[in-house]
Formats: C-alpha cells, sequence, structure tokens
C-alpha cells in the first residue's frame, strides 16, 4: 500500500530542481546502457582512449553509467548547487570530476572532450549557443548526444490509465521533457540543418524496472514540468488518482525507452 504523504512545494520555476534535487537522487530511474555502448561505438575508438562530458548531469544517472563505461575520463558539468551536491555524494567511489557550469557555458577547454552529452536536460539549453559551445568543447569529429529516457507506457494498461488522467488534466498545455517521437524527429531534423554537425543518427534502447508504488510516486514527485503547468492543486489531485488507481498494488512494471539523438561536429 502506498502513503498518502502531501507534497510541500508552492513555487516551482520551470527549469529548477533545487526542490527537487532529493526526490531526483532517490527515485529517478536509469538509462539503457546498450545505447552508452552504441555511442562508443560512433566515436569509433576504445572508451579507455576518451574524455566524456555529461552537461546538466543533475544528480549523475547517466554520468555514472558513462562512468561504467571505462571512459578515460569522466567530468559531470551542473549549475544547480543542491543538484550538484547530490550527484556528489550519490557518485561516491566513482571517478567522475563534478563542476558547476550550464549548457551555455560550460567553462570547459577547447577541444577537451571526444563525447559530450545532456541526459533530459538539453531541452532546457538555447539551441544555437549550446551546440556552438559543444562543438568547443568536443574535438573534430567527436559526437554530441541528447538522451531521455521516458515511460513506454504502451506495454502496461495501468500506466495508460494514469497517462489519461494527466492529459485530462493538464487540458490544452503540453508537456516538453516526454521525448516523444516527434520531439525526437524535429530534434534530429534541427541537427542535420545545423552547419556544425556532419552526421546525424538516432539510437533507442529499452530496459524495464520493478518499482513499489511509493517509488513510482516519488517519480512524479521529483518532475518539473508537470508539476509547474498543472500548479499545486491539480499536481495533487494527479497523485491522489495514482494513489487512487494502485491502491490494491505492491509493485509496477515499468519499461523505459532511452532515445537518442546522436550529432558528430565537423571535422
Amino acid at each position: 500500500m502506498t502513503t498518502s504523504t502531501k507534497t510541500t512545494s508552492t513555487k516551482l520555476k520551470h527549469g529548477d530542481f533545487t526542490d527537487l534535487a532529493k526526490d531526483y537522487s532517490k527515485y529517478r530511474e536509469g538509462y539503457a546502457t546498450s545505447v552508452r555502448d552504441a555511442l562508443i561505438g560512433l566515436v569509433g575508438r576504445p572508451a579507455a582512449e576518451l574524455d566524456a562530458v555529461d552537461v546538466g548531469a543533475g544528480t549523475g544517472l547517466w554520468t555514472r553509467i558513462v562512468a561504467d563505461g571505462g571512459f578515460r575520463s569522466v567530468t559531470a558539468v551542473e549549475p544547480n548547487d543542491n543538484m550538484r551536491a547530490e550527484g556528489i555524494s550519490d557518485s561516491e567511489g566513482y571517478s567522475i570530476s563534478w563542476r558547476a557550469g550550464k549548457g551555455e557555458e560550460t567553462g570547459l577547454e577547447d577541444e577537451s572532450a571526444d563525447l559530450i552529452s545532456m541526459a533530459s536536460s538539453f531541452h532546457w539549453v538555447d539551441f544555437e549557443v549550446g551546440t556552438a559551445e559543444f562543438c568547443r568543447v568536443l574535438r573534430p569529429g567527436g559526437w554530441f548526444v541528447a538522451l531521455y529516457n521516458p515511460r513506454l507506457i504502451e506495454v502496461n494498461p495501468v500506466l495508460v490509465d494514469i497517462e489519461n488522467e494527466l492529459k485530462r488534466l493538464m487540458g490544452e498545455r503540453k508537456r516538453i521533457t516526454s521525448a516523444h517521437p516527434q520531439m525526437v524527429k524535429e530534434l534530429s531534423d534541427k541537427f542535420n540543418a545545423s552547419p556544425r554537425f556532419d552526421d546525424v543518427v538516432v539510437l533507442e534502447g529499452r530496459h524495464s524496472v520493478e518499482q513499489s508504488i511509493d517509488h513510482y510516486i516519488g517519480l512524479w514527485q521529483s518532475v518539473n514540468d508537470v508539476r509547474v503547468q498543472l500548479g499545486v492543486d491539480k499536481f495533487e489531485q494527479f497523485l491522489d488518482y495514482i494513489r487512487e488507481r494502485l491502491a490494491d498494488a505492491e509493485k509496477l512494471e515499468v519499461t523505459y525507452l532511452t532515445r537518442a539523438v546522436a550529432a558528430r561536429a565537423k571535422k
């Protein structure tokens, strides 16, 4: 059975995860490791010869997956102090260098990376300014990748019901972080049209996890965009619906679909 603890944050701003950092650290799920391995293949050299940077690293979910890939060096760049502090704590034992910075201004040296990633965060960055910064930091022929890990709700009817309730509450509002196929296509088209890149590849990988109901609700509590758009009252209505819908369940099988759009910097 799930608890009925009410949410407490009242004045969230779009893109500000300061008050969500602990929930983000505790509840967010990782990404498909097959996508990481495919990215190493795109760069075309052994990971041990490559320097990787994760920008907008948050609490380091994707950063640690990258570090497990055996890269020569891994740097995490995160602008939010609370998120970065959680990431440093969660990454104890990993050889990851953490620093303050953002997508438009990483503070990294010219041509110092072979792979730059932004996991569930590229939508917060100005495309032109950000890609110019990434191409400055990338070595010629290096790759930038924007990736997301939305729930693949179609494989679980319960998740479909929950998503339909969210759509009802949101009305005409549009979510900006769901990585739906149209979003992936639009992002791919932007990279293809950019003079900074000469190749674009779209990757997908699945993985499934079993979550407690409290964990599943905690995931929603770590979300910024939906909470800001719904407001406190409607967001609490949404959580109440989830509690009622899952009242008789103990566990929930959730499948994630890591979607990635990778672009190679011109040589």
